[in-house]
């Protein structure tokens, strides 16, 4: 099985793909459920400092939790990553730890997607795993929103081309400024408020939080959609399932996009021609 490692710089998830998908099958898919083949998952906080050691310690427990031996259930490793110290742990884990094949999404990588961005390598890897994951989906035009420590937005063309997109700050880095530099506010819980107009000063941050970032994913979407014409808006990420059903836009909520883009990556970069999984 394919252990897929989506490195983000809040948190890490990792999934378990099964290598039963037949070639070149397509898999309908497209309603927040789990991608065909992901037989597990799992999320956990990203950690800078963790070693190659403790990388392959901590995934070897997890597989263990759901009675998963890491050395004969592991036939392949991929990784995309934000964190440039998580990557190279990584790396390193992967040379010392496991003997298969490893993809690390990064510049020269073939994600079989043009990258029509002025310097495609700055591109970030999540980015192009999510684009690949939504094209395979839902083709194009599309917009990807990823919910993360940032908010990205990521277009992609009708002829399956990645054109480029937007950067935010995410909520969680504009409510941690908003508490750091206002004294009387604190945290509170993200929960629909009673009225968008809030009544209390524990209401007026949810609604602020909740309804401001919506009309934010709205706004943009409904730009890119004036240039795009007609698109699907695909979200993902660690918020999306919060802030999404406040957003008029958003069709699709898929938290594992990444996952499943990197699968595809993975498979175009091992498999011989012709032969490459989609699902």
């Amino acid at each position: 099985m394919l252990l897929a490692i989506d490195v983000g710089n809040t948190e890490t998830v990792v999934g378990l793909f099964t290598d039963d998908l037949a070639a070149g099958a397509t898999v309908a898919h497209g309603d927040g459920t789990e991608p065909a083949g992901l037989a597990h998952h799992w999320r956990l906080s990203t950690v800078a400092e963790r070693t190659a050691d403790e990388h392959a310690l901590l995934l070897t427990q997890l597989l263990d939790l759901d009675g998963l031996d890491i050395d004969t259930e592991v036939s392949g490793i991929a990784v995309t990553s934000s964190v440039p110290l998580v990557t190279a742990s990584l790396r390193q884990m992967a040379s010392r730890w496991f003997d298969v094949p490893t993809v690390v999404l990064e510049p020269g990588v073939k994600s079989g997607m043009p990258i029509l961005y002025d310097n495609p390598k700055e591109v970030g890897a999540d980015r192009i795993a999510n684009a690949v994951g939504a094209y395979d989906l839902f083709g194009g035009p599309s917009v990807v929103v990823d919910l993360g420590t940032a908010t990205t937005f990521d277009a992609i063309s009708a002829a399956g081309e990645y054109l480029g997109g937007a950067i935010t700050p995410g909520v969680a880095i504009s409510l941690d400024a908003l508490f750091a530099q206002a004294a009387a506010l604190r945290r509170v819980e993200l929960v629909e408020p009673r009225s968008v107009i809030g009544k209390s000063t524990v209401e007026s941050i949810q609604s602020g939080a909740l309804y401001g970032f919506a009309g934010q994913v709205d706004g943009l979407c409904r730009r890119f959609a004036a240039v795009l014409g007609e698109c699907t808006v695909v979200a993902t990420g660690g918020l999306s399932e919060l802030i999404a059903p406040y957003a008029d836009t958003i069709e699709h909520v898929e938290p594992w996009l990444t996952l499943h883009g990197l699968r595809i990556i993975y498979d175009r970069n091992t498999q011989p021609a012709g032969t490459t999984r989609r699902g």
